[in-house]
């Protein structure tokens, strides 16, 4: 682990850019307090009194005077609008493996509040609940995606009817997403592919999507199949796979989210915080078309375990054909802080790579490859203090407020003031 700067004990001149610039999401209201759930197995939901199953093709509003079972794949097509009140309470279905499709051309309209969030949680009892126990929310639009003939098919298994994503409109609306918790989702319809928690394909950049908390979900908390997307205020925690997967040319600006992982939640495969990459099949990949490009400002990717050589690896994966630009984050607890395609260790990485204002704390590596674990030429090519890059080691309490995710959690980057010895809060 590096030592080379140590947050206690030491002159916090060193430090003083930290100061300067806010690292981590942006906590000023603690808005992650109120709505969100980080103990989901202990919370008693009603037992339900409704139920969503087949398809869905006029207008329909959900009230949050029932609780509702979701029964099976349930489609909302013909241009419907599904409403949600604010406060309701969808239970997905074990047996049936409870989904929800919004097709292209439909909306979806979940507006919560921070006092009254909509829910997607598991039908089972807080004894037996466990991640994959109902399938997840699948909305599909009509923005380009990267594919030959600018169109996507998912590999979930669903209705072919009902499974086109894709077209030239950027500024398509798939409707809301505004506090919503998603709970233990991320079951297979077939033996393919396990579903995630909440997968956008194609959606355009009129759909709100913000203040979403994706829980023990078994594969990937969001994943982003092209569409151009603007993402706000989004949690991932204790994904077993991925937090935020983004292909297919997706074009995302995302701030002020956080990704929560733990080892014992995550794949044997290994799991990342970030995957970005342009293409999951590169035949069907129109190389003339979008590359898969990410805009990530305010960004806090943790790692509460003290485990930087477990099942968790790098934070960020960059496949090539594809741009990431991230500035104002911090990063904890990682063996490598970012990891590329072995074609990218050359000049191309600083085009297709734009770090600033970092804050790399507990990690092993800075940069390195899927064949060579560590690539010091990037890094001494990168100019690191020149981008205000911070390479540093320390317990997980110096850098956060309050990383007890059982009590109020605070993931607030404790800044460092010049006059002062100590670590102190702002």
């Amino acid at each position: 682990m590096r030592k080379n700067i140590l947050l206690t004990g030491l002159l916090i001149s060193t430090f003083l850019s930290f100061s300067q610039s806010n690292f981590g999401i942006i906590t000023k209201d603690n808005w992650i307090e109120s709505w969100t759930n980080f103990n989901p197995k202990k919370q008693e939901y009603k037992e339900t009194n409704k139920t969503l199953a087949g398809t869905i093709t006029e207008n329909t509003t959900l009230s949050n005077r029932y609780t509702y079972l979701l029964h099976g794949v349930v489609y909302v097509t013909n241009n419907a609008v599904l409403t949600i009140e604010p406060g309701t309470v969808i239970r997905g279905d074990y047996e049936t493996c409870g989904t929800l499709v919004i097709t292209k051309g439909a909306k979806i309209e979940a507006n919560g509040s921070p006092g009254f969030p909509i829910v997607f949680t598991t039908n089972k009892d807080t004894y037996t609940r466990r991640p994959g126990d109902w399938g997840g929310i699948i909305v599909m639009g009509d923005a380009p995606v990267n594919n030959f003939g600018g169109i996507g098919i998912l590999k979930f298994d669903l209705n072919p009817q009902y499974n086109v994503y894709g077209g030239k409109n950027t500024e398509s609306d798939s409707g809301v997403l505004n506090y919503v918790r998603i709970e233990y989702s991320g079951r297979k319809l077939s033996a393919k592919k396990e579903l995630n928690g909440l997968s956008f394909a194609g959606v355009g950049n009129k759909t709100i999507i913000k203040n979403i908390q994706v829980s023990y979900c078994n594969d990937d908390s969001f994943e982003f199949y092209g569409g151009n997307v603007t993402l706000e205020k989004l949690i991932s925690f204790r994904a077993t796979d991925d937090d935020f997967d983004f292909t297919q040319g997706v074009q995302s600006k995302i701030n002020n989210s956080i990704a929560i992982r733990n080892p014992y939640s995550s794949d044997f495969q290994g799991s990342r915080c970030f995957e970005i990459d342009s293409y999951d099949d590169y035949d069907r990949f129109d190389p003339n078309a979008n590359k898969t490009k990410i805009q990530a400002e305010n960004i806090t990717l943790v790692n509460l375990e003290d485990n930087a050589q477990g099942l968790i690896k790098e934070s960020i994966f960059l496949n090539k054909d594809s741009y990431l630009t991230f500035t104002n984050s911090i990063v904890y607890g990682f063996e490598d802080f970012l990891v590329v395609k072995n074609q990218l260790v050359t000049e191309e990485f600083e085009e297709l790579v734009k770090l600033k204002n970092i804050i790399i704390a507990h990690c092993k590596n800075t940069f390195a490859t899927q064949n060579e674990r560590k690539i010091e030429d990037v890094e001494n090519r990168y100019n690191l203090s020149k981008n205000n890059i911070k390479v540093v080691d320390g317990g997980i309490n110096e850098f956060f407020r309050n990383v007890d995710v059982d009590g109020e959690p605070d993931f607030k980057f404790i800044k460092i003031e010049k006059s002062t010895e100590n670590v102190v809060t702002k």
